[in-house]
């Protein structure tokens, strides 16, 4: 979400806009076009911090249009990711992708070539129970694919190399994701992130039925520590 909206100028102007309405929704027109100058400055300033940069920036939009993709498949016959109500998921997810849709060029990918994604944003505003949760072998055959392209492949290999990064005190770190060489600074708040995910699936009671879906997308033994 970040990269997406301040990498482009048609997404700073609009997300820099509305954030300074927000703040001053009765400023004069000057102090509304220098404070948007202001947030707009400011947060491109800041892209480097989710590895937001010319080489990283082809992987970030890839990685978005395949999860997108792969979501709108999975949310294309149920109301929400895991059935019939809402999950803690929906809600994490659906902040992002929320946001997301409010920007011109990621609102412009989600409403062109994500109609059930779209629908979905649109319910969340609004969530309601709506049936019973579904069991893993109806979610698995479009659940698996987001865990293994875009959890397994892509995101446990990341956090662990900014887990290590942070330990050793690196300024910079790259790892290999997929086919192309990822190069950031670490972040604090995903080594505290991960730790809150180990913590949860230490106290998961049911680890015989969730350790071999965890297993076979590839996040087994980052979670384990």
């Amino acid at each position: 979400m970040f990269h997406y909206r301040w990498a482009r100028d048609v997404d700073q102007i609009s997300s820099a806009g509305r954030l300074a309405r927000m703040r001053g929704p009765t400023t004069d027109e000057d102090k509304h076009a220098a404070f948007t100058e202001k947030v707009r400055t400011r947060m491109v300033d800041r892209v480097w911090f989710v590895g937001s940069n010319a080489a990283n920036a082809p992987r970030i939009e890839a990685g978005f249009i395949e999860t997108l993709g792969l979501l709108d498949s999975h949310l294309a016959t149920r109301p929400y990711l895991f059935g019939g109500r809402p999950a803690f998921g929906d809600f994490g997810l659906w902040g992002q992708i929320y946001e997301m849709w409010t920007d011109p060029t990621a609102g412009a990918l989600i409403g062109g070539g994500a109609p059930h994604v779209l629908d979905w944003v649109h319910r969340m505003l609004w969530p309601r129970s709506e049936g019973a949760f579904e069991g893993w072998a109806t979610l698995q055959p479009t659940m698996m694919p987001i865990l293994t392209q875009q959890v397994g492949r892509l995101f446990m290999p990341w956090t662990l190399a900014n887990e290590n990064a942070l330990a050793d005190g690196k300024e910079e770190f790259s790892v290999t994701l997929g086919d192309h060489v990822w190069t950031q600074k670490p972040q604090k708040y995903h080594a505290r992130s991960l730790a809150m995910l180990r913590a949860s699936y230490a106290a998961a009671p049911d680890k015989p039925a969730l350790d071999p879906v965890l297993d076979a997308a590839g996040c087994l033994t980052g979670l384990r520590g």
